[in-house]
This record gives structure tokens, C-alpha cells and sequence, in this order.
């Protein structure tokens, strides 16, 4: 009996540990091959992966977040803000399909999607790759185009870039 016991309690730490794990992802520096330039944030949507290019041969592979269907993008953009603890205000597409949204929520509130940290892209506001609140969405088509990250992973990007670092989404 005790056996059993023993494993069964093996199990659930083991599979926890594993939870904590995902949730705390560390990224990867694997190697790359393309057309950017070092320093460059290269986001593959299919592959829901983010390359930070370090060199002509290497990235930095982070797990991401992406739009989910009709809500993806491409294209290519930069770095325009950088933001710690960010109040997030619901783009009108998200407050259209959740009315009851809060019109502001604060940095820090449990609520707020936008996690530790946050870095708004070019092109009028409404995007930006950003930290979650809600890591078990990391990996699958979640957001309304944003590019969302463990919270670990965007507090380790953000000490690696600035704003004007280009930013290019592709859907492969």
C-alpha cells in the first residue's frame, strides 16, 4: 500500500514540476538561418515561435502566443515603446466582443493580459508583444494579434532590445 502511495505522490510532484517548468520556459538559443539582420525579432506564426537573431547562424527561440483565426497578421514593424507593468485598455475589436471588459486595467491586476512587461509595435498601437498572466495560452492561436510570452521569457527579452528594434511577423 505504501508503494503505491509513494508513486502516486511521485506522480503528481513529477507532473507538477512539469507545469512549473512550461510556465517558467527558459529560451533556447538554437541555430537560424535568414535574411536578418542581428538584433532583428523575427515572429513565425504557424510555428508559434519568436526569434531573437543573434548572428548569421544563431536566434534565441522563444515559445509565444499568437492570433487566433481572422485575428493574424504579417508584416514588418519596430519596437515603438517598452513598458513595465503596463495598464492595458481593450482594443475596440476586444471591448466589441466582451462588453463588460473594464474599460482600463491596471498593471499588476491578476486581470490585466499584458503580464510583467510589455513593447508595443509601430503602426498605430494596436499591437505588441507582451507577457501573460494566463501561460497556459502560450503556445496556441489566443490573442486578438499580439504576440504573447511567459512572463519570464518577455522580462528576458525586453533587457535585450530597444525601441527601434525591427520586428517582422511572418505566417510560416
Amino acid at each position: 500500500m505504501l508503494s503505491k502511495v509513494a508513486v502516486a505522490l511521485a506522480a503528481f510532484i513529477g507532473a507538477n514540476l512539469v507545469g512549473i517548468a512550461a510556465a517558467e520556459a527558459r529560451p533556447d538559443v538554437v541555430g537560424y538561418r535568414g535574411d536578418y539582420s542581428p538584433g532583428t525579432i523575427v515572429v513565425k506564426t504557424r510555428e508559434r515561435r519568436l526569434y531573437l537573431i543573434v548572428d548569421q547562424d544563431h536566434a534565441i527561440r522563444y515559445p509565444v502566443g499568437v492570433g487566433k483565426a481572422g485575428k493574424q497578421w504579417a508584416g514588418s514593424a519596430h519596437i515603438d515603446g517598452k513598458y513595465r507593468q503596463p495598464a492595458w485598455a481593450p482594443p475596440a475589436d476586444v471591448k466589441h466582443d466582451n462588453p463588460k471588459i473594464p474599460d482600463v486595467i491596471p498593471g499588476g491586476s491578476p486581470a490585466n493580459p499584458m503580464g510583467v512587461a510589455a513593447m508595443t509595435l509601430s503602426g498605430g498601437g494596436q499591437y505588441a508583444i507582451h507577457g501573460t498572466n494566463r501561460p497556459g495560452s502560450v503556445g496556441g492561436f489566443v490573442s486578438y494579434g499580439c504576440i504573447r510570452m511567459y512572463n519570464a521569457d518577455i522580462a528576458d527579452l525586453y533587457q535585450r532590445v530597444s525601441v527601434g528594434t525591427p520586428v517582422v511577423v511572418t505566417q510560416r
